[in-house]
């Protein structure tokens, strides 16, 4: 249950007396922190110690969200609970992946997930607006919590005498504005939260007052012995703030009755005394009474406190321990905190950090700030003439230019990196140079480069004994290998690469292992077993906070879909990647998906995506972008009917990929151009049997073959090619059954041309006009499959035969892409 609202609105008061109305149930609670990096699992953390046993066993040895969830969900089929988790807006990124793993496995957990987050403070980009969008649509239900009506708050202003229509509008119906207001029991109207707030506080003593302004300082909580100690002469009046109603009591500690309170408290605190009470918690909170000291909070107050050598001691080691948790984002910030008093710091120690916060926004997929990290710290080796660490940084910045769409950059600075390594006696610092110079040959579609540099690679990894650079050239050989032909040796050291990262505890090159196997499995239309495995690495990389291979795999899956002619699944799963912003290669491929499925249903916008798509793969060499974005614009350009735009589009990529004898981009490129009219001649090398055939003028065993590999639209379109009636008249059916309009009105065409007659109009307006392109049956049979029916009730209802149900059941599946009718009816509503 996802309970949304503005700051204010009653999203606590809501779900705290929903938990007291359970009683004898079993409630477990956590809250964020509004720290200014929060911590680590910090709500999390609040349940497992409700819940005891191995959950907080789990979370207290820093274990990663993968396990946590695993624990919780153990706990919970125990024990059923309601489990209350508050203010995720403030969430880390740990918590989010648990909140993510957890969403899939609600299907056989007897719990209850109640969330609240402040929707008006989440921009696009927002880690948790991105969360929602992924949670299945079956185990969730979503509530807007909107303000008090004018007669709400007409009947709270009664008892006082205020005048309610005045206070309605002042307030707007704010919740939290609105008590306050009252609370404060002036005849005034105060004009803001802060005012009425401050209002209420000036009630207090002074002691009291100066009391508010330490619990103020210490978020998210006051622990009493914290608070003791850091405000020993007003910690007697905790009793006058508690009966005020501005403090309430938290476990062993207090808090604010809400957010807004300690801000506006905090923010009439002057400097001088803030900085005082920060430096004052510093040294409390590093000595804590019992357990370890909380990292996040020191970091916190070291900056609070302006620190700079407490920001450095705890914001890295807070960072790490992030880091260790899968809490990457926040790992990042704890680096840039650090980054920013660091310039005291000996030569080597700030390059090493700004190496670490190159890495750790590197994993969180934001490019820019990693890559120029990275390059402050080749600038400072260079400086040092320390040839093997500027060797090891250049091979570093290669891999970030690579991910951030800097191809041609890449490549300089990985050639770089070898030349001055080379020069240098032999070490795991030009092994892992030779491993990034395969990688990117590989991705170059550069089958010569990878076959050179690769065994080189191995040769040094097995004399050096370097298992990690070992499972990344194992990876890269073994893609190159599945996709020039060699599937089964390929496959196995895929395989081999993924076993041993996991013996390991290599989690990068864990995730790597699932994207290449995908993307090989896409490229070469190998569907058996392919869910079962994204699923498998969704869940890794989610468990790991491995946010940009999660990504790329997103894609992958929406890939797989298009081409299976699952249209509505692969733009709402291309669409999981697109609400990223920051995110640059993955969001290439989402948006040629998209972009495509639209040019197939002949829906609007087609070249806007299409060419922002082509201005990411502007500056790049591999074939996987600038050959994928080509063919794409080659299919839109021809469903257009603008066959002399065709060469155009293909020629340079047509050239890359004859160059490099890729096949599969080859055979696809080879195809568009021979449909636009394009005769390029022999090809000087084998290409996949599906297009060769068509490449071949044999239209019907190309059909054959794409319908074998389970590609309905491409079968369709090898079909279209045909001269004879009967295969045009097949392709028609199955384009018009798919939705893809566009196609079926090119195939349309061509069979009047040839003078067929009594062609099939394809879906009726009515359908046309349904989201799903559902028929006004299938309509119909949805409504009652919503309601809980059978397909022998559904019969009787409307006068089919049950086999004719179970026909309109399974198109209904198809179209809204979707596996049960659980799914579907979900789907509905």
């Amino acid at each position: 249950m996802l309970v949304a609202g503005e700051a204010g609105v009653g999203k606590t008061a809501l779900v705290r007396h929903f938990a007291d109305s359970q009683v004898g149930a079993r409630v477990l609670v956590g809250a964020c922190d509004p720290l200014f990096t929060p911590r680590p699992l910090g709500p999390l953390l609040d349940v497992a110690q409700s819940a005891q046993g191995e959950l907080l066993d789990v979370v207290l040895t820093g274990r990663r969200p993968h396990d946590i969830t695993t624990a919780l969900t153990r706990d919970l089929r125990r024990r059923p609970a309601t489990v209350i988790l508050e203010d995720l807006q403030w969430a880390d990124e740990a918590t989010l992946d648990v909140l993510r793993l957890l969403g899939h496995r609600l299907d056989d957990v007897p719990a209850l997930v109640v969330v609240t987050y402040r929707d008006d403070e989440l921009d696009r980009s927002h880690p948790l607006r991105l969360l929602v969008g992924e949670l299945r649509t079956e185990t969730t239900v979503r509530m807007k919590l909107n303000r008090l009506s004018a007669q709400a708050v007409n009947e709270l202003a009664k008892p006082s005498g205020m005048d309610g229509e005045e206070l309605y509008r002042q307030t707007g119906g704010n919740a939290f504005f609105v008590t306050e207001v009252l609370a404060a029991g002036d005849s005034e109207i105060p004009h803001s939260v802060r005012d009425a707030v401050l209002a209420r506080a000036a009630r207090v003593s002074p002691e009291a007052r100066s009391l508010l302004d330490a619990v103020a300082a210490v978020p998210p909580r006051a622990e009493l012995w914290l608070l003791e100690a850091l405000a020993p002469n007003e910690f007697g009046r905790l009793d006058e703030c508690m009966a005020s109603g501005m403090l309430l009591a938290d476990g062993s500690g207090v808090t604010f009755r809400h957010e807004l309170a300690r801000i506006a408290i905090t923010e009439t605190v002057s400097p001088d005394r803030a900085l005082a009470l920060n430096r004052r918690a510093l040294v409390i909170l590093s000595q804590p009474p019992h357990g370890a000291p909380d990292l996040a909070r020191l970091a916190h107050h070291a900056e609070g406190a302006r620190d700079a050598g407490a920001v450095l001691r705890f914001a890295p080691a807070a960072a790490a321990r992030a880091s260790a948790l899968g809490a990457h984002r926040e790992a990042a910030a704890h680096y840039a905190r650090a980054l920013a008093y660091a310039e005291g710091l000996p030569a080597r120690k700030f390059a090493e950090l700004l190496q670490q916060h190159s890495h750790e926004c590197f994993l969180i997929d934001r490019f820019d700030p990693a890559i120029a990290s990275e390059k402050r710290a080749l600038e400072i080796y260079r400086e040092a003439a320390d040839p093997i660490k500027e060797g090891d940084s250049l091979q570093r910045l290669s891999h970030l230019q690579r991910c951030g769409g800097r191809s041609r950059e890449a490549d300089q600075s990985i050639r770089a990196a070898i030349d001055i390594l080379e020069a240098q006696p032999e070490g795991r610092e030009l092994c892992v140079a030779y491993a990034g110079m395969a990688m990117v040959c590989m991705n170059a579609d550069d089958i010569q480069g990878t076959f050179k540099y690769g065994p080189m690679g191995m040769a040094l990894a097995e004399r050096l004994g370097d298992t990690e650079s070992l499972v990344h050239l194992l990876n890269t050989l073994g893609t190159m290998e599945m996709l020039t032909g060699a599937l089964d040796s390929g496959r196995e050291k895929l395989e081999r690469s993924l076993e041993l990262a996991f013996e390991a505890g290599f989690d990068e090159h864990v995730g790597r292992a699932y994207l290449n196997l995908a993307d090989v499995m896409v490229r070469l239309r190998i569907y058996e077993g392919f869910d079962e495995m994204i699923e498998r690495g969704l869940d890794y990389c989610t468990g790991r906070g491995l946010d940009l291979w999660r990504l790329y795999l997103h894609d992958s899956r929406a890939e797989a879909h298009m081409q299976q002619g699952r249209f509505t699944e692969a733009v709402q799963t291309a669409d999981l990647v697109l609400r990223n912003p920051e995110t640059y290669l993955p969001k290439f491929l989402a948006l040629v998906v998209v972009g495509r499925v639209r040019a197939r249903r002949g829906d609007p916008e087609v070249w806007r995506l299409l060419d922002e798509a082509r201005t990411i793969a502007a500056d790049a060499i591999e074939l996987q972008l600038t050959g994928l974005v080509a063919a794409a614009r080659a299919e839109a350009a021809w469903l257009e009917g603008r066959l002399e735009a065709v060469a155009e589009e293909t020629d340079e990529a047509y050239a890359r990929a004859l160059r490099l004898e890729s096949r599969t981009f080859l055979g696809e490129l080879a195809v568009w151009r021979r449909r636009a009219g394009i005769q390029d001649g022999v090809l000087p090398i084998e290409v996949p049997e599906q297009w060769a055939a068509e490449l071949d003028g044999d239209h019907v065993r190309a059909g054959q073959i794409w319908t074998r590999l389970g590609c309905p639209y491409d079968a369709a379109l090898a079909l279209s090619g045909s001269d004879d009636e009967a295969p045009l008249r097949e392709a028609l059916a199955e384009l018009q059954r798919l939705g893809a309009r566009a196609a079926a009105a090119v195939v349309a065409r061509r069979l009047r041309d040839l003078g067929a007659r009594g062609l099939p109009r394809g879906p009726r307006e009515s359908t046309r006009e349904s989201r799903f392109q559902l028929t006004q049956r299938e309509a119909e049979v949805l409504e009652l499959v919503a309601q809980g029916m059978r397909d022998a009730d559904i019969a009787e209802r409307l006068f089919l035969s049950e086999k004719t149900v179970n026909h309109h059941v399974s198109a209904i599946l198809r179209k809204l892409g979707v596996s049960t009718r659980t799914q579907a009816a979900a789907q509905l509503r």
